[in-house]
């Protein structure tokens, strides 16, 4: 693999020779690799290596050049001037710079599963029927449009009809590109098929109660029927017309209505609300015509899923952050059910589940954690120092980055203006910015990042922040338990060009406390794994201050032996229990799906295992005694890793055989509970004392007990 950089007509200060000794490959360092030096370029793209191109602006250029060469092998570009080389800090940037171009050495990661789409342009577009109709004429050349009129508008229907248009009651409108359906109701007594627009009616009716869009507003008609009578030959209009539900499926949907018929933030791939300005979102919605794929961007066990048990809902996680209503419950099967075909790919689910059940896909969670990786150590080898991962979007957040950077070149003069992005801030951009989480940030810190700061734009749901905020709330809560300074994890939200002033100020934060030694494991596909990873690398790197001989000896590198965890969002913990209440019963291990409960075959035992607790509250939602509660946590105990009893009983002996089958305080409370009870009287409320084999020999042994033999 081939590197290129430039130093953009002299505008950055880049140093070759320590970004050859960072990457372990001869540099040249070009001015105008565009422009005059593009021979340069035609050179290495005929040699046939890949190509990593230090640039973002001409990549169209590039690639035109790129196949003048007949080059067939792929090239990576990577934006340094932008995001390093236009800053205040540009000086200091070139182990930055070496950490951008080695992550774009990295090879492809592995494809993933697709979703396919067939499109074959058949459109809706709902709305008053003027503006339907405007909008029909930018697209009837390229689709096969039906309007579902909502009114006539301002100027009404055109004289000529040049496409079929429905009039009703919209009950519902479902689905996704290639697949939506809508549901109505034909409800008016004029049928727009039959109608030809001669306008006779509107001219006969004495309420003006048509309009045109040749529909009769029912609550102006005051029954005169004149209409009727002028549509004799035509005999569109019928008031005796019973209503009937109709169905209709569509590939395309353009709604016009000022309310949209979705309400999720992530509308389906397909549906385009429009409000009549936003030409380019219009031009790139006609354009989804043919067969479309996109990555499967999910993967979901449900063994890990702790969403129901024994029809008890505990974790919802992943249901209430979709942004695409994409996730439902299936309460018969208890489980969670993704409609691949509106996922977004936004990652969310994956980042607010506790248990990794559901996971992201595109890119992999090790695919992520091999960038980070290269990144940091990449930097911290070339001599960077307190890095700080900026993660954004690949879209509206690399442009404001991109405004950043410029901003920062123009105002190079002035003792106030922009600083752009600094030195120690390595820009990640991401699929979306909330697809990672706690156990990737603090993967992150564990390799040496100081800060690790989420950008996010108008691009993301509200609900995403929220999540966001209570992720990072428990990743700080950890960190600062474990005695590191500082403020590791902040959001920093961006909604247009004024607030890059605040963006720049924030960059420009102090660094909070890493580890003096870095971790070398690696990011893990089963969440739960690298999260122990990481917490295994912080506590035992954690500063050794402000501890007591006692905490000193439960774990010399930590300042507390159990660290309180914030009550919401934490995927760490531990259960309280209330041993007057519980009878041991046993019913919470079998709600539990993260085996963080269990039993003792050999006595009467309640066991716990705090690494395996993810707080989805189903053993709590379960007890019938209501004996537990959830405690999040993060213990520093070597107990955490090991089973400890949380309640034992003593065992109760059949009064027969003298066999242990329960818990004294088990039979106890059933006998006072069914004492009463007229099937439990005598010798009946006597076996309810027996084991199971004792009841059976009980019964079949008394002589009071009616057998089947003696019904006659």
């Amino acid at each position: 693999m081939t590197t290129l950089i430039c130093n953009c007509n002299q505008t950055m200060p880049l140093d070759a020779q320590s970004l050859s000794a960072s990457l372990n490959e001869a540099l040249t360092l070009h001015s105008s690799l565009c422009r005059r030096q593009a021979t340069e370029f035609l050179k290495a793209a005929a040699s046939g290596d890949e190509l990593v191109v230090a640039c973002t602006q001409e990549t169209r250029l590039f690639g035109e050049l790129a196949e003048q060469a007949h080059m067939t092998a792929p090239i990576q570009f990577v934006n340094i001037r932008e995001t390093g080389g236009w800053s205040r800090d540009a000086a200091n940037a070139s182990p930055k710079i070496a950490a951008l171009l080695a992550v774009a050495h990295l090879p492809a990661p592995d494809p993933v599963a697709t979703v396919s789409y067939q499109s074959d342009g058949r459109a809706l577009i709902i709305g008053p029927l003027d503006a339907a109709e405007r909008a029909a004429s930018l697209l009837g050349d390229a689709l096969d449009l039906t309007l579902f009129t909502q009114g006539a508008g301002l100027n009404g229907g055109a004289q000529a009809r040049r496409h079929l248009v429905l009039g009703g009651h919209i009950e519902s409108l479902t689905g996704y590109l290639g697949a939506f359906v809508l549901t109505w109701q034909h409800t008016n007594p004029i049928d727009l098929d039959l109608c030809t627009r001669c306008n006779a009616c509107l001219a006969a009716c004495p309420e003006g109660a048509i309009g045109l869009d040749y529909q009769i507003d029912l609550s102006a008609c005051q029954d005169h029927r004149a209409c009727v009578k002028v549509c004799q030959v035509a005999a569109a209009i019928d008031f005796n017309r019973v209503p009937t539900r109709q169905t209709e499926t569509y590939d395309l949907v353009l709604d016009l209505r000022a309310t949209p018929a979705f309400s999720q933030h992530a509308k389906p791939q397909g549906y385009l609300h429009w409000d009549g300005r936003d030409l380019p979102s219009l031009l790139a919605w006609r354009e989804l015509v043919g067969e479309f794929e996109k990555p499967k961007f999910f993967t979901y066990k449900q063994k890990l899923c702790a969403h129901s048990r024994n029809e008890k809902v505990g974790c919802s996680a992943c249901i209430d952050v979709c942004s695409a209503s994409a996730i439902s419950s299936d309460k018969h099967h208890q489980r969670i059910v993704v409609n691949p075909n509106l996922c977004v790919g936004c990652g969310t689910c994956s980042t607010v589940c506790p248990t990794g059940a559901m996971a992201f896909a595109y890119p992999r969670a090790a695919d992520q954690g091999v960038k980070l990786k290269t990144l940091l150590s990449t930097y911290q080898r070339s001599g960077g120092k307190n890095a700080a991962l900026l993660l954004h979007s690949q879209g509206q957040g690399a442009s404001w980055l991109g405004d950043l950077g410029r901003a920062a070149q123009l105002e190079k003069g002035h003792k106030d203006g922009t600083h752009g992005v600094p030195a120690r801030v390595l820009p990640v951009p991401l699929w979306h910015t909330s697809s990672i989480g706690l156990e990737v940030w603090l993967t992150a810190v564990a390799y040496g990042a100081s800060n690790v700061w989420v950008l996010l734009t108008a691009e993301e749901a509200p609900q995403y922040a929220a999540a966001l905020t209570e992720q990072m709330a428990v990743a700080q809560a950890i960190l600062t338990g474990l005695g590191y300074t500082g403020e590791h994890f902040k959001l920093l939200q961006v909604r247009d060009a004024r607030d890059l002033a605040a963006l720049d100020r924030s960059l420009q934060a102090d660094p909070a406390q890493a580890p003096t030694r870095h971790a070398s494991f690696a990011v893990q596909a089963d969440k739960r794994v690298t999260l122990e990873l990481a917490l295994d690398h912080l506590v035992a790197q954690a500063p050794v201050t402000n501890m007591s001989e006692a905490v000193r000896a439960v774990s010399p590198l930590a300042t507390s032996a159990v660290i309180a965890l914030p009550a919401t969002g934490s995927p760490l913990g531990s259960l309280a229990i209330n041993k007057e209440a519980c009878t041991l019963c046993l019913s919470c291990i079998n709600a539990c799906p993260a085996s963080a409960l269990s039993d003792n075959a050999a006595a009467p035992q309640l066991r716990f295992i705090e690494k395996n607790c993810v707080q989805c509250g189903l053993c709590v939602k379960t007890c019938p005694e209501k004996a537990l509660s959830l405690v999040p946590q993060l213990s520093l105990l070597p107990q955490r890793k090991e089973a400890v009893v949380l309640n034992q009983m003593q065992p109760y002996a059949c009064v027969r055989c003298g066999k242990p089958f329960g818990t004294l305080k088990g039979i106890e409370a059933m006998l006072g509970k069914l004492a009463g009870h007229s099937m439990f009287q005598g010798a009946a409320l006597e076996r309810l004392k027996m084991c199971g084999d004792c009841r059976v020999i009980d019964i079949y042994s008394s002589d009071q007990e009616v057998k089947i033999f003696d019904i006659k």
